[in-house]
C-alpha cells in the first residue's frame, strides 16, 4: 500500500472513532501499525496528584489488560515523563530524551517495573489538550526489538497526531455518545453541543437545535444566504476553506479546523471542531446529505497554565527539580523517592536543598502547602 493511501485509512480509522467510541481500541491499532509502535494510548493526567484516566488503549492483547490496570493503579504516578511532557506545545512530538536522559530513565521503577516486562524501550508523547488541572496525552510506545524512536516513527507520529486530536475533541463535545455516521444529521438531534453539516460551499444542509439557538442569539455565528458564517471574518473564511477542503478528503484537511478559535460580538470566545464527511464510514452521511463536513462548536475554556508550569516559572524550577518535588509530594522522602526516580539519596537531597532555597521554604510539609497552593485545593 502507498504511504499516502495508508495514512488515509489510518485517518479515516480515526475519524470514525470520533462519532463511535467503540472504535477507538481497532483505530488505535491501526495507528500503532502506521507509526510503529507495540502500545499507545489516550488519557488524561492529574497536574498535581498524576492520577490517570485512560480513554482508550491498544496493545499486546494477552499482557495488555494487565498492564492497563497497573499503570491505572500505580505507575502512572510513577511515571517521570510527566509533569515534564506538559512543558511542551499541543500536538509537538516528544521523546523521552526531551524530558530525560535515558541513562536515569531506565534507572527509574517505572521502566524497570512497567516498561521493561513489556519490552517497552521509547516512546513519543503529545499533549491533545493543556487544561489547569489536567492534560489529554497521546502515548505510543516502542518495542525493543525496533530500538529507539526514528525519524520515519517521529515523521508518522507527527502526521498522525492532529487527526487524532481532532478525533479526541469532537469525542469530548459529543461527550462520548455513539453517533451513527449514516444518520448523522438525526443522530445531532440529541447532542446538546452545537452541530451543523455543510456542503464544500459551507451551504448549511442541517443544524440542530443547539445550532439554531447559536444563530439566533447572533454571536458568534450567523447564515449568510444560507451558508455558514462567522462574525469574525478571520474565522469566517477558515471555516469556509475547511469546508471546501473537506471535499476532497481527510488528507486534504490535514491539521487545519482541528480547534478553529472563533471570536463573538460580545467577546465570548468559541471553538470549531471540522470533521469531513467523504472518507470511511462518514462518507455514507456525507453522500445521503450531499455534505462534505459536520462542524462542531463549543464556548472555549480558560487558557490557563497548569500548576507545575506555574510553580516551574515562578521559582525557576529546572525539570530533574520538579520531578524530585512532586515524587516527595506524591511519595514521601528521600529513602522512598531515590529508587523511584532511579537516582541516589544523596542526589534527591541536593535537588529538595534547592527547591527549599528557591521557594522559600525549610521542610516537605512546606512544599506540599506550597504545591495546594497553586492548585486550589486544601
Amino acid at each position: 500500500m502507498r504511504e499516502a493511501d495508508e495514512l488515509s485509512q489510518v485517518i479515516g480509522d480515526v475519524y470514525d472513532a470520533s462519532l463511535d467510541p467503540a472504535l477507538w481500541p481497532s483505530a488505535i491499532e491501526s495507528v500503532c501499525g502506521y507509526i510503529g509502535a507495540a502500545s499507545a494510548s489516550l488519557h488524561s493526567q492529574d497536574s498535581i496528584s498524576r492520577a490517570t484516566d485512560a480513554l482508550f488503549w491498544w496493545g499486546d492483547p494477552v499482557s495488555a489488560p494487565h498492564y492497563f490496570k497497573t499503570y491505572l493503579e500505580t505507575y502512572g504516578k510513577l511515571n517521570p515523563i510527566f509533569p515534564g511532557v506538559i512543558f511542551f506545545e499541543v500536538e509537538q512530538p516528544v521523546a523521552v530524551p526531551d524530558v530525560i536522559s535515558c541513562e536515569e530513565f531506565v534507572r527509574t521503577r517505572f521502566f524497570r517495573e512497567w516498561l521493561a516486562p513489556q519490552s517497552l524501550t521509547d516512546g513519543l508523547f503529545s499533549n491533545l489538550e493543556k487544561g489547569a488541572t489536567s492534560c489529554a496525552l497521546f502515548t505510543a510506545m516502542r518495542h525493543k526489538a525496533l530500538g529507539a524512536v526514528d525519524d520515519r516513527m517521529r515523521h508518522r507520529f507527527e502526521l498522525i497526531t492532529p487527526h487524532i486530536r481532532r478525533a479526541m475533541l469532537i469525542g469530548k463535545v459529543i461527550d462520548l455518545h455513539r453517533v451513527e455516521a449514516a444518520t448523522l444529521a438525526d443522530s445531532v438531534d440529541q447532542l446538546a453541543s452545537s452541530v451543523l453539516v455543510v456542503d464544500a460551499a459551507g451551504r448549511i444542509i442541517h443544524a440542530n437545535a443547539s445550532a439554531h439557538r447559536l444563530i439566533a442569539e447572533a454571536d458568534v455565528l450567523r447564515a449568510a444566504n444560507g451558508r455558514i458564517a462567522a462574525f469574525d471574518q478571520q474565522g469566517s473564511r477558515q471555516l469556509l476553506d475547511v469546508s471546501a477542503a473537506a471535499e476532497a478528503g481527510d488528507v486534504a484537511v490535514g491539521r487545519n479546523g482541528v480547534a478553529l478559535p472563533l471570536l463573538g460580538r460580545s467577546g465570548e470566545r468559541y471553538v470549531a471542531h471540522i470533521l469531513p464527511l467523504t472518507s470511511g464510514a462518514r462518507r455514507k452521511a456525507g453522500v445521503s446529505y450531499s455534505a462534505a463536513a459536520a462542524v462542531f462548536i463549543r464556548k472555549a475554556a480558560l487558557d490557563l497554565p497548569s500548576p507545575p508550569e506555574t510553580l516551574a516559572r515562578q521559582f525557576n524550577l529546572t525539570p530533574a527539580e520538579l520531578r524530585v518535588l512532586f515524587a516527595v509530594i506524591e511519595i514521601g522522602g528521600v529513602p522512598e523517592v531515590a529508587p523511584v526516580l532511579g537516582i541516589s539519596e544523596q542526589t534527591v537531597k541536593t535537588h529538595l536543598h534547592r527547591i527549599f532555597a528557591k521557594t522559600g521554604t525549610k521542610r516537605q510539609a512546606d512544599l506540599v502547602r506550597l504545591v495546594a497552593s497553586y492548585s486550589g485545593r486544601p
